[in-house]
């Protein structure tokens, strides 16, 4: 099994990190069962945050009796640190443990700094004192607060959006963590569903020996593929290496990485898959998406208040309504075809 080493935390976790965003779709009955066969598979490191409702609950469940074995990291997205103290007791509790090993803060506007007038990293600072946290890490979809807190020296470690269609200014900030021995945790290594082959994500992702990935798990069948790189990890081959950049040429310029941070809309748009339908009719079985229930969700771009809040939300600076009339049009256009035919 290939491990990681946490930067200075010095944390070992194993290259295949389990991120449980996703279990808060499934059943608590089925998300114990996942959890338990990814520990019994090798894989102890989890990550969830307090904002995705009922994760942490469910890793409490799975993991109890198990903490020992285990690597877990939550975050918080308190803006006070009146919110901090409640989100950390609120976290504890749900995760049945009295510590937690990597605290992170998630998706700050800003980067978190003593005497900012918040107090933010203060009661970060008060709870490692206290035993509550082991390790202090810092998530963000921005480049600019990324490299805030790697300059700042004041984060362990770093989680940032990293797969191989990473930009140029995304490896520089993989590099710069590297050189500030920070841990570099990577979500989004799938692309938010746009990259289609595990292996190829996997082996992009383990050139880079202080990066630990994290992989959204809902099925079990998602599990099984991941568990099965444990000890048989795939290489870069050059017919993995092909993929890629037939992958990169393919989603080349501005594309949603469907990180939700525009939601909620108040137009009522799912905007982080609609505004991916393109790519997503030109990656998959257009029977999955050219159904009616699709056809409803895509008509209520019509709707577009055009009230600005999802481009004043999202982390990549991307113009989102006109990507929506885009995505929407190209939809039509399969649509009708189909239609017609």
């Amino acid at each position: 099994m290939q491990k990681i080493t946490l930067g200075r935390t010095g944390l070992v976790v194993p290259r295949n990190g389990f991120g449980a965003l996703p279990i808060q779709r499934i059943s608590q009955t089925e998300a114990i069962s996942l959890i338990r066969r990814a520990l019994d598979g090798g894989m102890y490191y989890f990550d969830t945050a307090r904002f995705y409702t009922d994760s942490e609950a469910k890793l409490g469940l799975a993991l109890e009796g198990h903490r020992h074995e285990v690597v877990i990291s939550t975050k918080t997205g308190a803006t006070t640190a009146e919110a901090f103290w409640a989100d950390l007791a609120t976290s504890l509790r749900l995760l049945r443990t009295d510590y937690i090993d990597l605290y992170q803060f998630h998706n700050p506007a800003f980067c978190p700094r003593p005497d900012d007038g918040t107090g933010l990293y203060e009661a970060m600072l008060q709870a490692q004192q206290q035993g509550k946290i082991l390790h202090i890490g810092i998530t963000n979809h921005r480049q600019s607060v990324a490299l805030q807190a790697i300059e700042s020296g004041l984060y362990e470690t770093l989680q940032y959006p990293f797969s191989y269609l990473a930009s140029a200014d995304d490896l520089r900030i993989v590099s710069l963590t590297q050189q500030a021995n920070m841990g570099f945790i990577a979500m989004k290594g799938l692309a938010g569903g746009l990259i289609t082959r595990s292996d190829a994500a996997y082996a992009y992702l383990a050139q880079f020996p202080h990066v630990a990935p994290i992989w959204g798990i809902q099925r079990q069948s998602e599990l099984s593929e991941w568990l099965s790189y444990q000890d048989n990890p795939p290489s870069l081959t050059p017919a993995l290496q092909r993929h890629i950049d037939h992958d990169r040429a393919d989603l080349s310029g501005d594309f949603c990485r469907g990180c939700a941070y525009c939601q909620p809309c108040p137009a009522g748009i799912q905007i982080q898959d609609c505004n991916r339908m393109s790519l997503f009719l030109r990656r998959a079985p257009h029977s999955v998406y050219l159904t009616e229930e699709w056809l409803h969700k895509m008509e209520k771009i019509d709707g577009c208040l055009h009230c600005g809040h999802c481009t004043q939300h999202c982390p990549y600076g991307l113009d989102t309504p006109t990507l929506l009339r885009r995505n929407y049009a190209d939809f039509l256009q399969f649509w009708n075809a189909r239609q017609q035919a």
